[in-house]
């Protein structure tokens, strides 16, 4: 079940990493996007989209709109994710290997690094290391939750407010500085480094249930930090707990994160995969899964994490503006005792689909699974009880 590619290294430093992996390679630009498309790489980042597209979609733009750039994606605002960052301290050369490897395929001349501040000296000692780094400019992501979207991403390293804007133009024909831009998360990119050396097939060989590869999975609960996993694609999420050191059923699990979906225990047999996933209306985001046992309150944890999400909105919207704290307001209310389900789905209904960026659809997303898979919770909590044995005032 588990497997060691992204993280087989012994140590971070270059030496460790030059003996796991063997020197950088160099490939061409038809080259790459062939491995990649046969290896069947999906971003990492949370929304799969296929790598290889991505890619070839800049390298169109970059024959009449100039020189593209490359920026990887650590920022990590998810609170309950933590792979990122133990990627980029436990295998940064692995992820300056994909920027770079991409970077040279597209011909930039301009690459740049944003990661949490958490993994800022480990990747300053990395760059330090190397003699063929000097595109890459390294960033301390600063923008919370929103700040890790694409287009807020690139608005920050430019140093304008690193807020997610509603783009006509994709950032593959025109982002920073007016140029293309490849945005992808940094274990697609260290995927990407493996995966130029191993070969696509090798690649397939790690994944099982039409999920390739393996996947970083941060695995946590209320209050507990989260443990990062390396798995192969396709893992049951009863398996990967289990790894995990889960040895209880949960009464719930959210899989994705805060813009997540919760799913109930006769859903936790399914894949992580996006297939796997899809009967159950969830997928794999950014690799969270986050337990909730039969000893916590789901209607708490989740009107928490609506509260955090408010507070997080760029305020640009509507949806963000209104909307959001609403949702907020009305599950604090729910979780006291009131019996505010179907206010909350009035006003989901008013925000789903109509914000600035996808924030208000991620949040709208957790609420309504939280109000399908704590059904029973809710009408506890209306009636003054709450089945975790938490106190409800009315």
């Amino acid at each position: 079940m588990t497997a060691s590619r992204l993280l087989s290294a012994t140590g971070p430093d270059l030496a460790a990493h030059v003996a796991a992996f063997g020197a950088r390679p160099s490939p061409s630009l038809d080259r790459l996007l062939g491995e990649l498309e046969s290896a069947g790489l999906e971003g990492r980042g949370g929304a799969g989209f296929p790598v290889h597209r991505k890619l070839a979609a800049v390298a169109r733009a970059a024959v009449r709109g100039g020189a593209p750039i490359v920026v990887g994606n650590g920022s990590e605002g998810e609170p309950l994710s933590a792979k990122d960052r133990v990627l980029l301290q436990r295998a940064p050369h692995l992820v300056i290997d994909g920027l770079l490897i991409c970077a040279e395929a597209l011909g930039a001349d301009e690459a740049h690094l944003v990661v949490h501040a958490d993994a800022r000296l480990a990747v300053e000692k990395a760059l330090g290391e190397r003699r063929d780094a000097a595109i890459i400019r390294l960033h301390v992501a600063d923008h919370g939750f929103v700040g890790g979207e694409a287009s807020a991403l690139v608005a920050g390293v430019s140093g304008r407010p690193g807020v997610p804007s509603d783009r006509v133009v994709r950032l593959a024909e025109r982002g920073l500085r007016r140029r293309p831009t490849l945005v992808q998360n940094v274990e697609s990119l260290a995927q990407v480094a493996v995966i130029v050396r191993s070969g696509a097939e090798a690649h397939r060989r790690h994944g099982r249930a039409g999920d390739a590869g393996t996947r970083l999975v941060s695995v946590s609960a209320p209050g507990a930090a989260p443990i990062v996993c390396e798995v192969e694609g396709g893992t049951p999420i009863t398996e990967i707990l289990a790894a995990a050191g889960v040895m209880h059923e949960p009464a719930a699990v959210l899989v994705g994160g805060f813009h997540g979906t919760w799913l109930p225990p006769e859903a936790l047999d399914a894949p992580l995969s996006p297939r796997g996933l899809d009967e159950w209306g969830a997928s794999p985001g950014a690799g969270v899964l986050h337990v909730v046992s039969h000893g916590d309150c789901g209607i708490r944890a989740t009107a928490d994490m609506l509260a955090f999400l408010a507070a997080a909105s760029a305020r640009q919207c509507g949806p963000c503006l209104n909307g959001l704290p609403a949702i907020a307001a009305s599950m604090r209310a729910l979780a006291a005792g009131r019996d505010t389900r179907d206010e909350l789905r009035r006003i989901a209904g008013l925000v789903d689909g109509r914000g600035a960026c996808a924030h208000p659809d991620g949040t709208v997303r957790l609420l309504r699974s939280a109000l399908t898979v704590f059904a029973d919770d809710a009408q506890a909590h209306t009636e003054g009880r709450c089945r975790a044995g938490r106190r409800v005032r009315s």
